[in-house]
């Protein structure tokens, strides 16, 4: 499997590509990276150096892959955070690039745009070019519950609510959607959720909630799941083998006392989970026009 990510990157640290290629490389994927921005270090460490990249740069490099024919040979296309509008625009391009070379490839989009208690964190027209274009050139979109709830105008706090919103996300393009971070007033104080579905149904995945906050996880999910769906062709599997391996570079990541997530460390939780999480059915086949189980 061959793919092309186009995210940050940051050079101490697991966040965008440096959360997404590594784990990639280790399922076996050959990953084509392109970098939005290079920082020193994540944002959120209040200091960092380094500088955004620009849309011409993303075009040239496609351009140049392009020009070799190995899109052809391309499964697809991860898209992270971008920085900007224009490189947004870049990005979709990007991914019609490959559709173009290969019509059986699919584009995968972390709608990056905020998270629960920080609200929106990325530059102006982003979060607008990611709803009225990259989400209906998207086959797989990856969205927090932050990001589930603003890009839909609905609110998730119970379970039917965040079915409705993935409900409504589908219609918005993707096929497929991944809903991470999941709190509703279902969930137990002491877990966390993740909502997936597709044409096979909805499915939920639930894990022990950890006492550790690192960057990343996000790409992480995101990367593996995307790479798990195109394997498996199906969502709840793609969920249990994603969020097992998840829960369990974060529970060594925990316990190893870092600041960052340990993807190289506890690689060997990405091939084999030291804990198998499995995916519990919510909503029958053709999601969104059977009754709910």
């Amino acid at each position: 499997m061959n793919l092309v990510s186009i995210q940050s990157h940051v050079v101490y640290g697991h966040v965008g590509n440096s959360a997404a290629v590594f784990p990639l490389q280790r399922m076996g994927v050959e990953v084509w990276p392109i970098y939005t921005v290079q920082f020193s270090n994540h944002t959120g460490y209040g200091a960092w150096k380094g500088e955004v990249f620009g849309a011409s740069l993303i075009r040239g490099l496609m351009a140049g892959l392009e020009a070799r024919g190995v899109l052809t040979d391309c499964d697809g296309l991860l898209s992270g955070y971008m920085g900007s509008a224009e490189i947004a625009e870049a990005i979709v391009e990007a991914a019609g690039t490959v559709k173009r070379a290969n019509p059986s490839a699919r584009y995968c989009c972390d709608p990056v745009i905020g998270d629960v208690g920080k609200g929106v964190f990325v530059r102006e027209g982003i979060p607008d070019f990611i709803k009225t274009s990259a989400l209906p050139a998207a086959d797989i979109v990856t969205p927090n519950q932050f990001e589930l709830d603003y890009l839909t105008g609905r609110a998730s706090g119970t379970r039917a609510q965040a079915l409705d919103a993935v409900k409504a996300l589908h219609d918005m393009g993707p096929r497929s959607v991944l809903v991470t971070s999941l709190h509703t007033g279902e969930t137990p104080a002491d877990a966390i959720d993740m909502l997936a579905s597709d044409e096979t149904g909805g499915y939920l995945l639930r894990t022990p909630k950890l006492q550790f906050v690192a960057n990343g996880a996000g790409d992480l999910i995101a990367a593996l799941f995307f790479a798990h769906y195109l394997r498996q062709g199906s969502a709840r599997e793609a969920l249990a083998c994603a969020g097992s391996s998840v829960f369990g570079i974060m529970q060594k990541s925990l316990e190893a006392g870092a600041d960052e997530i340990q993807v190289v460390t506890a690689q060997d939780e990405i091939i084999k989970p030291s804990r198998r999480f499995e995916a519990e059915q919510l909503v029958a086949p053709k999601f969104g026009s059977e009754r709910q189980l």
